[in-house]
């Protein structure tokens, strides 16, 4: 339903914002779901030994935690991305990352009272679902709020966060394995994920609306007012004097905007946008999923790691998938995302390729190997964060939402539901062949959206959102 027609500097008046306390304020409200998100697959990953364990409360068996337990996961958090990106575009970025995350804490308290299998699988979907259902909302509200000169290196640092809580979760793992009952030790695991998460909704309840949502669905006066406050507060405790902008905006404002519209816009007016998000989350998407799920597995399976001790390992390769994005995000927004990203991409999957063939010629032992995967990932987690980003920036802010909930679960549905059940398969065999077929698989297919970034990639470093994609309720710009 159309509403009135406006002309609007908010978007401007937003980029032209200097760092201050109110943008921390916000990456430490939103972004800290990533350390969630991290905590959870990390835990499952390294606990799966515990839970297959006689006396654990669960008949369940290590493959099924790291294949099929990894797989619904997934499944739920493309799920929920979907319905709850939907829901975001609609009611609005702060309503929904409240839900979400009261979503996820719902599901991992649930999960902690596993007593049964089919229990255990059915709360790691809900907990999946809520976690899917950040992504599109958290995202979204970040390129909304963040200036356009900082909104590549914010946006990768964030997403890397993922594995501040995956060297959080490696490290919990260890004394849950070592010292504590195998009946209980791994509730404790899920419980301190609650903890987190309320902590979390505790600071997020002062993270304001998105400027750019509210003028768009009618709400102008509030937008304006929550802009100008920030304005304000910028310059009252910066001691800085804004200037003025001259570029503005006509909006033709709109309560809602149907699923076919958007649809529609993600399809056929950009296609090669399209074709580029869907290859830069199957590439890796597969590659994280279909390996790092499994690497406790491998570990112990391989290199005869007792269990207690794999969290370890995986804590190392966790500090080099956050060096990754700390360290090089500020060239993405300097030497240019096609650049960047492409390079990301092809560089992992090139040494993903070498350690393959080293792991074949028998080459490696635990501490080589994971040596080998700190490297790779150093720059695959640039790459991955580099997605999100992506989807993000690239189309209409109308569509913003729900385009990164659609190209998350498409590409995480290849690589993240295929891949975990492929691999814990392979893995499973103990044959090196076959786990170096996985490592040779993902590789390949980190490369080739590497190749696709080089050829449809979007310059969209220091550009308003609005220059990258014109809104739908746009009538023109000057």
């Amino acid at each position: 339903m159309s509403l009135a027609t406006i002309r609007t500097d908010v978007p401007a008046r937003l980029d032209r914002l200097p760092w201050a306390r109110w943008h921390w304020m916000i990456v430490i409200g939103l972004g800290t779901v990533w350390v969630l998100d991290g905590l959870e697959v990390t835990i499952v990953g390294n606990l799966s030994g515990r839970l297959s364990e006689p006396g654990s409360g669960l008949d369940i068996t290590q493959s099924q935690v790291t294949g099929f337990g990894a797989a619904i996961y997934v499944l739920g958090a493309c799920c929920g991305a979907l319905f709850f990106g939907w829901l975001t575009d609609r009611y609005g970025r702060k309503k929904l990352f409240m839900v979400t995350l009261a979503v996820y804490l719902f599901g991992t308290a649930m999960t902690a009272l596993s007593f049964d299998p089919w229990w255990f699988f059915l709360f790691r979907f809900v907990t999946g679902a809520g976690i899917g259902g950040e992504y599109a909302a958290i995202n979204s509200a970040i390129d909304e709020l963040i200036p356009a000169k900082h909104r590549g290196r914010i946006d990768l640092m964030i997403n890397g966060s993922y594995w501040l809580g995956a060297a959080f979760g490696a490290l919990l793992t260890v004394p849950i394995l070592t010292q504590l009952p195998v009946s209980w030790g791994w509730r404790v695991a899920f419980g301190m994920g609650v903890v987190l998460g309320l902590v979390i909704l505790l600071v997020r309840r002062h993270v304001p609306e998105s400027p750019r949502w509210l003028f768009i669905h009618g709400r102008a006066e509030e937008a304006e007012a929550l802009v100008k406050g920030v304005e304000e507060e910028v310059e009252r405790e910066d001691h800085v004097t804004l200037d003025p902008v001259d570029r503005t905006i006509e909006i033709h404002q709109r309560k809602s905007i149907g699923f076919a519209t958007i649809a529609k816009t993600l399809v056929t007016k950009y296609p090669k946008r399209a074709t580029l998000g869907f290859a830069l989350f199957i590439g890796q998407a597969f590659l994280y999923n279909a390996i790092t799920f499994g690497y406790a597995q491998i570990l112990q399976t391989f290199f005869h790691v007792p269990s207690g001790n794999t969290g370890y390992y995986f804590a190392v390769i966790a500090v080099g998938n956050l060096a990754g994005p700390l360290l090089l995000a500020p060239l993405f927004d300097t030497v240019g995302r096609k650049i960047m990203i492409t390079g990301t991409y092809v560089m992992s999957g090139v040494l993903l390729l070498g350690t393959a063939w080293l792991f074949n010629q028998g080459s490696l032992n635990a501490t080589t190997m994971t040596a080998c995967w700190c490297v790779v990932l150093f720059f695959a987690s640039a790459g991955a964060s580099s997605a999100y980003l992506t989807v993000s920036e690239i189309f209409p802010m109308e569509t913003r939402a729900l385009a990164i909930a659609f190209f998350y679960a498409i590409g995480t549905a290849v690589g993240g539901v295929t891949g975990p059940l492929l691999f814990s398969d392979l893995v499973g065999t103990g044959k090196v062949g076959d786990t170096v077929l996985a490592f040779v698989i993902g590789a390949i297919v980190m490369i080739a959206g590497g190749l696709v970034e080089a050829i449809l990639g979007v310059k969209a470093e220091r550009r308003s959102l609005e220059d990258i994609a014109t809104p739908l309720t746009a009538a023109e710009q000057t």
